[in-house]
């Protein structure tokens, strides 16, 4: 559903979270998926490409093999069918005479979802016009502290607020009702667009039609682009100026799916030249069932990438999940995962203004990536306890009232949460008032510049503890946890070095380990790269400054003395390296240990 640009609303309920939950939630998850970090899909080789098991997904082999015994009547499955050129009617027709009932079209990436009978699957598995067939995944949405953290005030001083850019929100909807989302006159909204992909109903239970049933999105706006209107500019967003497009992918209940949000990245493109939009935030997520390459979620954002917009993920709020001792490494969510986009992990301000006493908060997720070892996040920002707005008589609000903060009008104007799904619009606000700096800034110009000024004095190590459990939490600054630093806006705006305007010139390095010699270094493409040289070799144009600073410890160890599972013998490297060279293949199965591990997961205002 669209719906045009609006003046004031009556206000009404709805918004969601995520990502990033609040003060009295009891988990801290990214996202809630029906399949956590599974198997790995290799690539199909040279040999293999007749092959036609290489066509679905290992996630999908115990209904495929119901299907070949045709034990599985009446049984349905969503999915994504990748095409191996975009479907045509006659591809349709196709999937219509198997059953299958079309949800979305996804041509952007030579794809459609569908709902099919399971024992269509035996004949999707034989089609050689198919490339791929995957699970359609479900996936949830995983202030003043905010913007001293982040240097914001050198930006609004030199006069940037985000005036003239365009933050696709994919999220639950924004309640542009809120007078922070109003323009200076307060008579017309800067939500310039509306459109619902979920399906499901935008009317709150006092009949009103509101664009944020759950409270999360509305929310990650006003990190962006609130401009503070109802505390007297106290919890303003990072761009509060900036206009927002409001692409709807998560319900009620802050439920979405992967073919959601890759229409709306599709519809993103499709609007770009219309609203001018620059960036996208996805403060959601799903566990990685494949690597980066296979992923149809991941595709998408590389196709936003690649049309010119950049695209901010949330690394994802596992990083408390300890898997034989892991310490929460290797839990990076799709499509944060991916080696193209710009993926933020949260810190703590720990109440105060100055960021010099901030921490990493120890549920932000850490790399390497599963499967690829994509060195992750790529930065971090302010995502713990954040106030922002709220919807009053959305779902979230309604069962977590303590997380309500008075603002100048009502009990009602802001709400607080934590989670990367926080930090994340943080830095969309950020890259915004780049963009208005100078407009011709490419994706990874963008990316380069801010993991190359990012403040990059950590300590060793720091701990939190959950006081409703009484379970204590390590976490150890390396480029895994922390990736270049602390996102500076005021040292971004300073610096003029450009990379290269080149897709894929700021690509995320891949981490390495070399079992003969027990070390682990950082690679792009077939070189590794010295602790002394630039991150992304010699087409960038720093000369010897090092992005990771002091991050890269020792001459190639990437962590130096912070890996807290000890020798590649014990099971928790395991966990994140395997046991064979250290390749990616070598990445151990997740599989459902995730979906069990909730207990981790704690009370985010705990961690002060």
């Amino acid at each position: 559903m669209m719906r045009t640009r609006k003046s004031q609303k009556p206000e009404g309920r709805g918004e969601r979270h995520s990502a990033a939950w609040g003060k009295r939630l009891s988990m801290v998850l990214l996202l809630a998926t029906g399949m956590a970090f599974g198997q790995r899909w290799n690539n199909p080789t040279a040999s293999e490409t007749g092959n036609r098991f290489s066509r679905i997904a290992p996630e999908l082999s115990g209904l495929l093999a119901k299907a070949h015994q045709a034990s599985a009547q009446g049984q349905t499955v969503k999915v994504i069918v990748q095409y191996k050129q975009v479907p045509s009617a006659a591809h349709y027709a196709t999937m219509q005479g198997r059953g299958g009932r079309l949800q979305a079209k996804l041509h952007m990436i030579k794809s459609a979802a569908f709902t099919i009978p399971v024992n269509a699957l035996a004949a999707l598995e034989a089609d050689p016009e198919i490339a791929s067939v995957t699970i359609d995944h479900p996936l949830k949405g995983m202030d003043d502290y905010t913007d001293a953290a982040m240097n914001v005030s050198t930006a609004w001083t030199a006069g940037y607020n985000g005036t003239g850019v365009g933050v696709a929100v994919i999220d639950s909807g924004i309640n542009d009702s809120h007078a922070d989302l109003w323009d200076s006159t307060g008579s017309d909204s800067r939500v310039v667009y509306h459109q619902d992909f979920t399906g499901t109903g935008v009317y709150n239970a006092y009949g009103h039609l509101v664009y944020d049933l759950y409270g999360h999105g509305t929310h990650v706006a006003g990190i962006i682009g609130g401009n503070g209107s109802r505390s007297s500019g106290r919890y303003a967003g990072v761009a509060p100026n900036v206009n927002l497009i409001d692409l709807r992918v998560l319900d009620a209940n802050g439920a979405g799916s992967d073919s959601m949000v890759i229409a709306a990245i599709q519809q993103a493109i499709a609007l770009k030249n219309t609203y001018n939009i620059q960036v996208i935030n996805l403060s959601l997520g799903r566990g990685i069932s494949v690597g980066y390459a296979q992923d149809p979620l991941c595709q998408a954002v590389e196709t936003a990438w690649n049309s010119g917009i950049v695209v901010v993920v949330a690394a994802g709020n596992f990083g408390r999940i300890s898997v034989n001792g892991s310490n929460g490494y290797g839990t990076v969510a799709a499509p944060g995962n991916d080696p193209l986009v710009l993926t933020v992990g949260a810190m703590k301000s720990m109440g105060t203004y100055s960021r010099t006493d901030d921490q990493i908060a120890s549920y932000s997720s850490k790399g390497p990536t599963t499967y690829d070892h994509v060195v992750k996040p790529d930065v971090v920002a302010p995502g713990n306890m954040v106030v922002s707005l709220e919807s009053h008589a959305s779902t979230l609000e309604t069962e977590y009232p303590a997380n309500d903060v008075a603002g100048n009008h009502t009990n009602h104007d802001y709400f607080t949460l934590s989670g990367t799904s926080m930090a994340t619009p943080a830095v969309a606000g950020g890259v915004a008032l780049l963009l208005q700096q100078n407009p011709s800034l490419t994706p990874d110009q963008i990316k380069a510049r801010l993991m190359k000024t990012a403040y990059k004095t950590f300590p060793t190590s720091s701990t939190a503890t959950d006081t409703t459990t009484g379970q204590t939490y390590t976490s150890y600054y390396d480029l895994f946890t922390v990736g270049a630093g602390y996102v500076d806006l005021g040292a971004a705006l300073a610096n003029t070095d450009l990379a290269p305007a080149t897709v894929g010139s700021a690509l995320s390095p891949t981490a390495v380990y070399n079992a003969s010699t027990g070390t682990v270094t950082v690679s792009n493409g077939n070189s590794t790269i010295a602790p002394s040289s630039v991150v992304w070799g010699t087409s960038v144009v720093w000369g010897s400054s090092v992005v990771w600073g002091t991050n890269v410890a020792g001459s190639s160890v990437v962590w130096g003395t912070s890996v807290v599972w000890g020798s590649s013998i014990t099971s928790g490297f395991s966990v994140v390296w395997g046991t064979s060279s250290g390749t990616s293949a070598s990445s151990v199965v997740w599989g459902s240990s995730l979906l069990g591990a909730n207990g981790a997961f704690a009370d985010t205002d705990s961690e002060q």
